[in-house]
């Protein structure tokens, strides 16, 4: 009788070893889901820009503001100003995998302005006298040269809209002149620009042609790093500032519109 105890006993251990031998491994296996399901959010699943096409584009930009015997709350009147910006930025870009482009990109920008006049009547709210500006000018040209990085996420399943996600990083040259006085007494003074950026450039595309999309994007700031070298009437430097650090704004004055055209696509193929 007691064997046949000690029998039933072993079997019902081996009918429960094998019994829990799946589910702990089962739930050894399920404790964490595969990497893919975990991080994988399909949203690549689009493609915008296929590997092997080229890419030529031109961005830019133009601003103008002019301002005739205007006033602020009566305490800025008799405003007479004028500011013009304008950049234009050539580039081409090369996709090496599918929504995934480097390039290399140009530019020029002038901005030039002026002011006739501009009053300020103060006197009433700090206790002094009314000032003015008047015959005050600055103009500013300047070169960059920059190579960018670019992730495009595809909207559609046609590949038509597209976001665009740019990393790029920029060197400037440039010289900056400012004057006042009339033509007859006129001071100036001149600066040497010189300034390295890490920009981030988010933005849209949209295909308008089979071959041709138009880009928007703006900028939102970064590293950077600038040294301003400052020269007298007689090209003698008379100051020295050196800045860096990390400034991330969304930049209004920097929403570049561009028109990009795919020289190969493999969608063709």
């Amino acid at each position: 009788m007691r064997r046949y105890l000690l029998l039933i006993v072993a079997a019902f251990s081996l009918v429960a070893t094998s019994a829990t031998e799946p589910t702990d491994s089962l739930s050894q296996k399920s404790k964490f889901l595969p990497t893919r399901q975990r991080i994988d959010r399909k949203i690549g699943q689009h493609n915008f820009v296929y590997k092997g096409e080229f890419m030529l584009g031109l961005t830019g930009s133009y601003g103008n503001i002019q301002s005739e015997d205007s006033d602020i709350m009566l305490l800025v009147d008799n405003i007479n100003v004028g500011l013009k910006s304008a950049t234009i930025k050539p580039f081409f870009a090369y996709a090496y995998r599918d929504n995934l482009a480097v390039g290399m990109r140009f530019g020029y920008n002038r901005i030039s302005g002026s002011v006739s006049s501009l009053d300020l009547n103060i006197g009433l709210l700090a206790d002094m006298e009314n000032m003015g500006i008047s015959n005050m000018g600055l103009r500013n040209e300047g070169f960059s040269w920059s190579v960018f990085h670019r992730n495009y996420i595809g909207l559609d399943r046609r590949g038509i809209v597209g976001v665009i996600m740019e990393g790029e990083l920029q060197c400037k040259t440039g010289t900056t002149t400012l004057w006042s006085g009339d033509y007859a007494n006129r001071s100036k003074s001149d600066t040497r620009n010189f300034s390295a950026r890490l920009n981030f450039n988010p933005g849209m595309a949209i295909y308008v042609m089979p071959q041709v999309c138009v880009t928007v994007t703006v900028g939102v700031g970064g590293l950077y790093y600038t040294s301003v070298k400052q020269y007298d009437m007689k090209g003698e430097q008379t100051g020295l500032r050196n800045r860096s650090g990390l400034n991330l704004k969304l930049n209004i004055a920097d929403i570049q519109v561009g028109i990009v055209a795919h020289l190969w696509n493999s969608k063709n193929k």
